[in-house]
């Protein structure tokens, strides 16, 4: 039974919207980013536009012919896509706008079948069952039964990808924060989660035999450490490494995710021992040297896919390959990049310095140490001398300064990485991930990344996530219910060092 006052106020909203008025304007002109959004689009445009959708965004069919109603023609489809990639950047996003306001759902029908459910409540379960049926159809909005049919066409589900693309480019650049733009997206995204769901994706692994257009592409998307040639990629599917992909039959030749894999005695503490040092390409493998599996780097490859969850699967089908193809393998890691810390850092040196808490961060012999490293120029504060450091990367050519530095910057990294919070789970965007996957922030490595790259993200720092079996789906358990992060004794040894000896 649905109480009086909650009945009453949706009658009052239906009769709201009887006689609102429909809004079909466009969102006011501004340029954010590259997209130059249109308060209007040409007559011409609008006139097209208009036409098109009246063809391929067609009303619901009825609640008693849902079933019967013949799919319209693939060129309906085919018309729609064309359309779409005809039009230039900024009038993508008009017609956006306009299809997520005129081709979603009919408010009024919605608002009379809920009328109809609440005059229901006493009647026999069968009849309230059937008016709930008929309101949770009438929500459908009439792009998504056009989305539907686009995904059925070749090409069509890598359409909607990249479309989806658009519409996160829009809401992050904040060229439209209309309510219409958001729950077409979000409907969008419900559909690929469920068409790219696990059980329709194929793992496959990446070899030098691979076709050269996979291989190609793999190179391409490498987004952690970027393959230098054809000699850098031979080597990282060679021996010693493997690589993973999920792919999906809609998508063919488009690897959704990779991940690099480095097989080692140990677990990794270092970047360059992976990428830049490689047994020789036609090397044989010794199982007897093959203790660990380093999972070195992770990249999506498709925009469109964000918010899709695909890398943790795609984590826990490596390990059961690996597993069957190295019975005896018991350690599985990460050595993850901190992107991020650097930047981090950097602002709260800054507030530090502008609120005169420099000995808040360090101690007064941590200050002396670097400024007698740095020798800095008289009344030049050392909190300025130690972010121009930063910024620059010109301590790590200093052995004195590196040794000065190491302490500070592997405590105030552990604290980043443990104690740094958005909403409640770890600011670092990696460490957020791999938590959430059930690892352990295992171990925090100095000069694990010496590239200009690692420095400038993360003071060259990088991180062992550990994913101990065993124990993975408790810790992602905890992580997503109490935000209690995993970690070992020398991670939370470097955090108690930081609450030691900072004040903030």
């Amino acid at each position: 039974m649905i109480s009086n006052p909650v009945a009453r106020a949706v009658r009052g909203s239906a009769r709201c919207w009887r006689h609102r008025a429909v809004f079909n304007g466009l969102p006011v002109a501004s340029s954010v980013s590259g997209w130059r959004w249109r308060s209007a689009p040409t007559r011409r445009a609008s006139s097209a536009m208009e036409e098109l959708l009246a063809r391929v965004a067609v009303p619901l069919p009825s609640y008693e012919t849902r079933d019967k109603s013949p799919p319209p023609p693939e060129s309906t489809s085919l018309e729609f896509m064309n359309f779409y990639r005809g039009l230039e950047k900024e009038d993508k996003a008009g017609f956006l706008s306009r299809l997520s306001q005129e081709c979603g759902v009919d408010h009024r029908a919605v608002s009379d079948l809920a009328v109809k459910l609440l005059d229901t409540q006493r009647r026999d379960q069968a009849t309230i069952l059937q008016a709930e049926d008929r309101l949770r159809y009438s929500l459908t909005p009439r792009y998504k039964l056009l989305f539907s049919h686009v995904s059925r066409v070749q090409g069509g589900v890598k359409f909607l990808v990249d479309l989806r693309a658009d519409l996160l480019e829009i809401l992050a650049t904040k060229a439209s924060d209309s309510p219409h733009i958001r729950d077409l997206n979000s409907t969008l995204k419900s559909l690929l989660s469920e068409w790219f769901s696990v059980g329709l994706l194929r793992l496959e692994r990446i070899t030098w035999g691979s076709p050269c257009e996979i291989l190609q592409k793999i190179s391409q998307y490498e987004a952690v450490h970027p393959i230098r040639n054809w000699t850098d990629l031979k080597r990282r599917v060679g021996p010693y490494r493997r690589c993973f992909a999920f792919t999906h039959a809609a998508m063919p030749g488009e690897p959704l995710v990779v991940l690099h894999v480095a097989l080692t005695e140990d677990i990794a503490d270092n970047i360059q021992s992976i990428v830049r040092e490689f047994a020789t390409l036609d090397a044989e493998e010794d199982i007897n040297k093959i203790n660990s599996a380093i999972f070195y780097s992770i990249s999506s490859t498709q925009a469109g896919l964000q918010g899709v969850e695909l890398g943790n699967y795609l984590i826990k089908r490596v390990v059961r390959e690996l597993q069957s193809e190295f019975p005896h393998m018991a350690q599985f890691s990460s050595l993850s990049p901190i992107p991020g810390f650097s930047s981090w850092l950097q602002g709260l040196l800054s507030q530090c310095r502008k609120e005169g808490r420099g000995s808040d961060l360090l101690s007064e012999q941590e200050w002396a140490e670097v400024e007698q490293a740095v020798g800095s120029n008289p009344g030049t504060p050392a909190a300025d001398s130690l972010r121009k450091l930063i910024a620059t990367g010109e301590w790590t050519r200093s052995e004195k300064l590196s040794l000065a530095l190491e302490p500070v910057l592997m405590r105030l990294c552990a604290w980043y990485l443990y104690g740094e919070k958005r909403r409640g789970f770890a600011l670092n965007p990696v460490a957020n991930f791999h938590l959430q996957n059930g690892a352990t922030t295992w171990r925090i490595n100095w000069r694990a990344d010496t590239s200009p790259r690692g420095v400038a993200n993360s003071c060259g720092i990088m991180v062992n996530y550990r994913y101990f079996l065993s124990e993975t789906s408790q810790n992602s358990a905890l992580y997503l219910q109490s935000k209690a992060v995993a970690a070992s004794e020398q991670v939370l040894g470097l955090v108690s060092q930081f609450q030691k000896n900072s004040k903030l």
